[in-house]
């Protein structure tokens, strides 16, 4: 270590010997002091023992290159990403530097000038925006005209000026790099220097890691409540991008397309929660009507409109059981090729694909065709919009509805951990939601009291499978009293009656609670769920009416002895309900005659 004449420090130190005996000799100056000087030679030191070259002249540019080539088991599209990144952020902005010079400070400085770019591509939008509203008012202004020689000769001409300055105005224009994207391409570079670090020590540090992006809020399922599909219709806004259907609107799309020649596709989207291109690639050989069962054993990717063949994940390969409706579907489906494939054969037209899901010429599905067949066809059926993808959203949201555990609907969907489909699925169906409320309301006993004016009696007639779903519905009479009755439909004779004193139509709800509560305990029965409906009614009913519903189960169910397999369906007969009876004293309930029973079938021990 010595000082130049000119005031500033400089250093240098031997290495080991090159390829023939050639000596390498590490050379720094520019220092202001001498312990500068010396804080930069033991950090040169200290990295080139670790292994690292810091006598490489290597461009940061040149080795993203070099990582990208080396990486020969990347799955295409996340090549095809990787690419995007290195080309449009990663080398304008990184790739002049020397690789042993790449410090925490210049990603940063990538990082301003992206968001620097973000602001000006704003503004270019809002300018286009402007843009857009003046064309269209010149055309309006136009059409208007009609009949006006010379004002339609002027505004014509201010239209045509309009539109030319729109066109230039959209030239150049670029989307926004969003801070998710700003993640993805930090991951990108996070795994090139880990990849330069462990192949040859090209870095002393994995600089990726020290950076500090914008926090990014991962979205979750939303479903479409009436709430929302309201704001929907007088906004056209969408709460968030992930949105699901209540099984009453995904039963509305099933039966507005249960025409459609992709029917059957349509149906296991919801019903098994594949990937669009594990359905585009699906082959008959992986199928089994018979056996109940489709394997999802490859996809189909998409990179710039080209479809390429791949294996899926690890995770993702997987066997989908079939319910019975669903291999009916299929079966249907395939009749339904099985023609298709006559007609085109007879003009020597049919593309042998042996896929599943195909048009009608028997050329394989492109997956963003599926997707924009997809979107047209929610479009058509005027309900809130969703995603093909959202479908497995709806898939996994209904399944956890019917009470399945959370790792089979895991397994059903290739997730690779449990903690990914728990994350995404925490905003499930109002309908489930409720249902946990109202069942850990049922097992805190709160201290109501109520007067019993007819005592409750179940019988057998309100079984069904031994079970029976029971409404206990109450109105507000004079004051604070309320007047509660148990019945299974509207319009059947009470089966019991309390009244109670309280303010509001909780109270009214914790006194059926316990009152339902108290007769199954004394008749040996189980409560197996309790479902409070108060919320469903207008914020000015709610001071006046109440309704719950429960779900009984009898412990000792009937014996099946004496019992043939039957030989065919059972004869109609016909029946009229009870007489009809009116709610207990008071108001008409609004809410009672719109919620139906629901019936839970459970089977008994053999």
């Amino acid at each position: 270590m010595k000082q130049k004449g000119h005031g500033t420090w400089a250093f240098y130190f031997e290495l080991e010997r090159g390829e023939g005996g050639k000596r390498e000799r590490v050379r720094r100056g520019g220092f202001a002091t001498k312990d500068e000087a010396k804080k930069k030679a033991n950090e040169l030191y200290d990295a080139a023992s670790g292994g690292t070259d810091v006598l490489s002249d290597e461009l940061c540019g040149d080795f993203f290159r070099r990582f990208l080539t080396a990486k020969k088991s990347l799955a295409r599209t996340t090549r095809h990403g990787y690419e995007e990144h290195i080309n449009n952020y990663l080398d304008p902005h990184l790739g002049h530097i020397k690789r042993r010079d790449l410090r925490v400070r210049h990603l940063d400085r990538m990082y301003d000038a992206i968001e620097k770019e973000n602001a000006e591509r704003v503004l270019h939008r809002l300018r286009i925006d402007e843009l857009t509203t003046a064309r269209d008012e010149a055309h309006t202004a136009w059409v208007r005209a009609a009949g006006k020689t010379e004002e339609r000769r002027r505004t014509r001409r201010a239209w045509i000026e309009a539109n030319q300055a729109l066109r230039d105005g959209r030239r150049g224009l670029r989307k926004v790099t969003s801070a998710a994207t700003m993640h993805r391409i930090n991951d990108t570079l996070s795994s090139a220097l880990s990849w330069g670090i462990k192949r040859e020590s090209a870095f002393v540090k994995n600089w990726a890691q020290l950076v500090e992006l914008p926090a990014v809020a991962r979205a979750k399922p939303l479903v479409w409540t009436p709430e929302r599909v309201e704001h929907w219709k007088r906004t056209g806004e969408k709460p968030s991008p992930v949105m699901v259907w209540t099984p009453e609107q995904t039963g509305e799309f099933l039966d507005f397309v249960k025409d459609d020649r992709l029917y059957a596709l349509w149906h296991d989207f919801i019903f098994l929660g594949p990937r669009r291109g594990e359905m585009c690639a699906l082959p008959w050989p992986e199928v089994s009507l018979d056996a109940l069962w489709l394997r999802i054993s490859a996809q189909i990717v998409e990179v710039a409109y080209r479809l390429y063949g791949e294996a899926p994940k690890a995770d993702s390969v997987r066997t989908l059981w079939l319910s019975l409706e669903t291999a009916e579907v299929n079966r249907l489906w395939r009749e339904q090729q099985q023609k298709e494939r006559e007609e085109w054969s007879g003009v020597e037209a049919w593309v042998e694909s042996d896929r599943v899901f195909t048009h009608e010429n028997g050329e394989p599905l492109h997956p963003d065709w599926v997707s924009r067949r997809f979107k047209r066809l929610v479009e058509l059926s005027g309900l809130p919009p969703v995603r093909l993808h959202d479908l497995r959203h709806i898939s996994a949201t209904l399944s956890l509805l019917a009470k399945n555990d959370i790792k089979v609907v895991q397994e059903r969907l290739g997730h690779s951990s449990r903690q990914i489909t728990s994350d995404t699925y925490t905003s499930v169906l109002p309908e489930m939601m409720r249902a946990e409320a109202e069942s850990t309301l049922s097992v805190v006993p709160r201290d109501v009291s109520y007067e019993t004016h007819r005592p409750l009696s179940l019988p057998d007639s309100a079984f069904q499978a031994d079970v029976a779903v029971i409404f206990a519905h109450g109105a507000r009479s004079t004051g604070n009293t309320w007047a509660i009755g148990a019945q299974t439909q509207p319009g059947t004779d009470l089966l019991g009656e309390i009244r109670t004193t309280g303010r509001g139509q909780e109270h009214a709800a914790n006194a059926a609670l316990k009152w339902i509560r108290e007769h199954c305990a004394s008749s040996g029965m189980e409560l197996l769920r309790v479902e409070n409906f108060n919320d469903r009614y207008p914020e000015d009913q709610r001071p006046y009416f109440s309704l719950v519903r429960f779900t009984i189960a009898r412990s000792e169910a009937p014996g099946i002895d004496g019992w043939e397999l039957p030989q065919g369906l059972p004869r109609h007969r016909e029946g009229h309900p009870p007489g009809s009876q009116r709610p207990p004293e008071g108001r008409v309930n609004p809410l009672w005659t719109r919620i139906r029973p629901r019936v839970h079938c459970v089977s008994t021990g053999s």
